[in-house]
């Protein structure tokens, strides 16, 4: 190997060994922390809507969550199961007095119930003034 190369080959090596070193910044001053988050900014009241995260994915409510409207009055028809795109297609499929399973769409009407909306784990019906939801069964 010639002078010339290993003159190359050791800057090079120099080159290689210092990149880094300049790069993450060896030998700078650290930078200063963060300030404090004011109190305001850190208690914040929840936000409307919130209770959607805090309640169980896949029916019931999760500690400390509202069970507003949970259990639907004894005659409002039980539902069991949905069946479509929600917001586009969605039907219900509830059984009737007599023990049938039928299907119902948004604003048809079963016993005197109107289906007034559907959402992924429950239907709301309406009957006058009267609001019922209704949740799906929980799995077995």
């Amino acid at each position: 190997m010639t002078r010339a190369e290993r003159i190359a080959v050791a800057a090079a090596t120099v080159v290689a060994i210092a990149t880094p070193a300049l790069l993450l910044g060896i030998g700078r001053e650290p930078v200063p922390a963060l300030p404090a988050v004011p109190a305001l900014l850190a208690a914040r009241p929840p936000a409307v809507g919130s209770k959607v995260y805090t309640r169980d994915l896949f029916g019931g409510s999760a500690a400390g969550a509202s069970t507003e409207n949970e259990t639907a009055p004894e005659d409002a028809p039980q539902l069991a199961g949905i069946v479509g795109r929600i917001g586009a297609d969605a039907v219900a499929m509830v059984r009737t007095a007599d023990g049938r399973t039928r299907t119902i769409a948004v604003g048809e009407g079963l016993d005197g119930w109107t289906l007034e909306s559907l959402a992924i784990d429950a239907a709301y019906f309406t009957r006058g003034g009267q609001k019922a939801r209704v949740p799906l069964p929980a799995g077995e």
